[in-house]
């Protein structure tokens, strides 16, 4: 995971920095923040999983900074280190998963970060549907836990989704993600932007460029952003693409 330090006393700085160097599987980025606009800067730049942020700092303090964070549809998770105690209701009101007082014990850090791979409030909030309260709409997010935590991906960036056993893999315009979500969910939620090729198979209607018949008899669907690699389409579900693509 990738972790923005910000903080405004250059020894707060780089004693996070050894601390988080110290840990397996999390990485810091450079350069760190020393006021609350230069957060929001690098954030916006270097896209942190998670942000350990100093309260007290000239400028926009950290309260302020988480508060412009909630705001975003896909925030980091952020976890206060602090020499002050008494604003531990305020950073949770703004979605803080971590309350660290300074100095900052190694156990302490660990267990914060730990809680940092799971979603916090804000984030939660961009995987529910709108419909939980406007009554209508899919998500536009679909969460995956990866090494890195949890990622959001843009639903406009799927490419397709292929069920595998239990797992479904998500196929992306940077990558690949496993979901573990049935695949018949996923088609009742987003029927209107992906088809069924295959029992195993949903794909992105607008990704679709051309359906091919190979010297077997067998058909092939090609899909922009796939470099020419192409997906099997089962017999049951070849006039249906056909009719599709003759609607596009």
């Amino acid at each position: 995971m990738n972790v923005l330090i910000v903080d405004d006393e250059p020894l707060a700085r780089e004693r996070l920095s050894r601390m988080v160097g110290e840990l397996d599987g999390y990485r810091v980025l450079e350069p760190a923040a020393s006021n609350g606009e230069e957060a929001l800067s690098l954030i916006d730049s270097l896209k942190p999983d998670v942000v350990l942020l100093d309260i007290r700092m000239p400028g926009l303090d950290g309260l302020q900074v988480a508060a412009k964070l909630c705001e975003r549809e896909a925030p980091p998770a952020v976890i206060f280190c602090t020499a002050h105690d008494e604003f531990a209701v305020e950073a949770f009101q703004v979605s803080a998963v971590g309350y660290l007082v300074k100095p900052v014990r190694s156990e302490h850090l660990v267990e914060a970060l730990k809680k940092a791979e799971r979603p916090n409030r804000v984030q939660l909030a961009a995987l529910t549907r709108p419909a939980v309260e406007s009554g209508g709409g899919p998500r536009s997010h679909i969460s995956a836990r990866t090494r890195k935590g949890i990622e959001l991906i843009p639903l406009d960036q799927v490419v397709y989704f292929i069920a595998d056993h239990k797992y479904v893999t998500l196929r992306h315009e940077h990558g690949e993600v496993l979901l573990d979500e049935p695949l018949k969910a996923l088609e009742d939620e987003f029927g209107d932007r992906f088809v069924r090729i295959h029992r195993n198979a949903l794909v992105a209607r607008d990704r679709i460029e051309r359906l091919q018949r190979t010297p077997l008899g067998h058909f092939q669907l090609f899909l922009k952003g796939l470099d020419g690699d192409a997906l099997v389409v089962s017999r049951r579900h070849v006039a249906g693409v056909r009719k599709l693509m003759n609607s596009l």
